[in-house]
């Protein structure tokens, strides 16, 4: 498999750094086809872990992965910084989520220039809208979704479709290895099955009467979706990690969770537990820790890929419920 980076930092506000500056630094010893490395792998530039590790199984031996917004990094509050805009400057493709959760980067890789595709691994999945109801997508590449929840990797079946689409993207940029592109996205697909069932079989260990979540933030409704679990509520409301809970919505949740009969608060792993484990001991139920939203696991940790991580937390949330 290709070798996957992270470069990029957080920060709590956007430093005093305009975008002139930004393109300047990424001009600066910019050359992309020095980039395309000497062993003749392609440069794929991704905005998150996910991403990547997807990308990853993809390109395989033909790529070089690199991901903007590294390990322990909310994608929510992430900003871009000049050694990102160069990394960006550099690649052949870049691979974006969309809906709304890194669709600033967009901006960034069609100032730089250079010849650098940017593609939305998303386009033409079925979308729930915040909340978890469906929606009415159309055509999902405008860069505009309102209310769409982006989370869409919490579902095996709907990677599949981003799976596709990157090994079209990479296709695109290298059509000389597209078979080998294919081939990777094809025997991929079948792991995704496999996790599908892996999972579909832990869930239904869990009784109907207990397959209820409460999370951190909502980051999970394709998952819950897809097997049949119902989210009560989260701790920060909406699908964004940035929002604060209200006195009067986290008094709501404590009421409801009693009510639902709810016995399990789960936490994630890039939020901080603290409110989360308040709410557990207020509601006099029990805290789980450590379930992957928005990035898959540190290499080692089993959940390092995409099947990986979904799988962990099938496992977790299996555990707990039944």
């Amino acid at each position: 498999m290709g070798e996957v980076m992270t470069v990029g930092r957080w920060r709590p506000a956007l430093a005093a750094l305009t975008l002139v500056t930004i393109l300047l630094l990424a001009a600066c010893g910019s050359d992309r086809d020095g980039f395309r490395a000497a062993d003749g792998r392609i440069s794929v530039v991704t905005s998150t872990t996910v991403v990547a590790a997807l990308a990853t199984e993809v390109g395989g031996e033909a790529a070089e992965v690199r991901a903007l917004i590294g390990p322990g990094v909310d994608p929510h509050t992430f900003e871009i910084t000049p050694g990102d805009a160069r990394t960006i400057s550099d690649a052949d493709v870049v691979l974006l989520i969309g809906l709304g959760l890194d669709d600033f980067l967009i901006d960034h890789v069609e100032s730089v220039g250079n010849g650098v595709s940017v593609e939305i691994v998303t386009a033409g999945i079925d979308l729930l809208e915040a909340g978890g109801h469906a929606h009415d997508h159309g055509h999902n590449d405008d860069h505009d979704h309102g209310g769409v929840d982006p989370h869409v990797w919490q579902d095996p079946l709907r990677v599949k479709t981003m799976v596709d689409n990157i090994a079209a993207s990479l296709a695109e940029v290298d059509p000389e290895r597209a078979d080998e592109y294919a081939r990777n996205a094809e025997r991929y697909r079948q792991t995704l099955d496999e996790t599908h069932a892996e999972i579909q079989a832990l869930i239904d260990q869990i009784p109907a009467e207990r397959r209820k979540i409460v999370t951190n933030h909502d980051a999970f409704a394709y998952f819950a979706d897809r097997y049949g679990l119902e989210v009560i509520g989260t701790v920060i409301p909406g699908t964004s990690s940035e929002a604060d809970p209200s006195a009067g919505g986290y008094a709501e949740l404590v009421e409801l969770i009693r009510a639902e009969g709810v016995e399990v608060i789960f936490t994630e792993d890039l939020l901080d537990p603290r409110v989360a484990e308040r709410l557990a001991s207020d509601a006099g139920i029990e805290v789980v820790h450590g379930l992957y939203s928005e990035q898959v696991g540190e290499p080692g940790s089993g959940a390092e890929t995409v099947h990986g991580m979904l799988l962990a937390n099938a496992r977790k949330i299996s555990e707990a419920l039944r």
